[in-house]
């Protein structure tokens, strides 16, 4: 719990950013809503057709009693919406970064300047942020499936099913998020990935606490400049425990 509630603090220090440099981090606001706002309606559309969708879902329950067709499309209402949320998150924040790159790129090159005084100089690159966006809409959809196939679970499904999405898109978004910091230092995926797992408690405690607060309404807007500064002191952090290892 001591690493999660570590991971948890560098997420809270991303937000002490709009305090330090409330114009910098104003800048990650404009693509964050305009994705927010997109990906918001959706939700919406979800929610008001929730019932024709369930119904169009399990047509074969019109003929079960009333009450058992009922649960069943609760149960099936939840999925739907647990699913939805968790491919939310994940498109969020694909969609965000891709889009808002130069305004993110410009907030985690402060963080590193006012960190240490110097900055990686190996750049992120288009084509690369193609790649990693694709890559994390991909296994959001996955989550998602998975998440909405456990939500079908009798009684307990609706509460695994949560802790499931939540869980698995914090590391999704820890991975995705601190990824920047680190390819500028031409760390290598498999080493990237070799980091977060060495210190998997920090970067669930890091992932877990941003996807919380893209979870709240407007929270995801306002939350998004603070995760890329948070993530810069994450991926800093991962780097910084490797290095006595290295030198045993």
């Amino acid at each position: 719990m001591r690493e999660f509630g570590r991971g948890v603090r560098m997420l809270l220090a991303g937000f002490g950013w709009w305090r330090r440099r409330p114009g910098l981090m104003m800048l990650g606001l404009a693509p964050a809503a305009i994705v927010g706002a997109a990906l918001a309606s959706g939700i919406v559309v979800l929610a008001t057709h929730l019932d024709v969708l369930t119904d169009a879902a399990t047509p074969f329950a019109d003929s079960w009693p009333g009450l058992w067709a009922t649960l069943l499309r609760i149960a099936v209402g939840t999925a739907m919406v647990g699913g939805a949320l968790v491919l939310t998150a994940a498109l969020f924040t694909a969609l965000t970064l891709l889009i808002g790159e130069p305004f993110y790129d410009r907030i985690w090159r402060a963080v590193e300047r006012d960190l240490e005084g110097t900055v990686p100089e190996a750049r992120y690159g288009f084509w690369r942020a193609i790649g990693d966006a694709a890559s994390l809409i991909t296994r959001g959809v996955l989550v998602a499936l998975a998440a909405a196939l456990i939500g079908f679970i009798p009684a307990v499904g609706a509460l695994l099913s949560v802790t499931f999405g939540v869980t698995v898109t914090g590391w999704l978004l820890a991975d995705e998020l601190s990824s920047r910091a680190l390819a500028a230092r031409s760390i290598s995926a498999p080493h990237r990935t070799a980091l977060r797992r060495a210190h998997r408690a920090r970067a669930l405690g890091f992932g877990v606490a941003t996807q919380l607060c893209f979870m709240i309404p407007l929270g995801a807007v306002l939350t998004m400049p603070a995760a890329v500064a948070g993530s810069t002191v994450l991926a800093r952090s991962l780097l910084e425990d490797e290095k006595p290892t290295r030198t045993q």
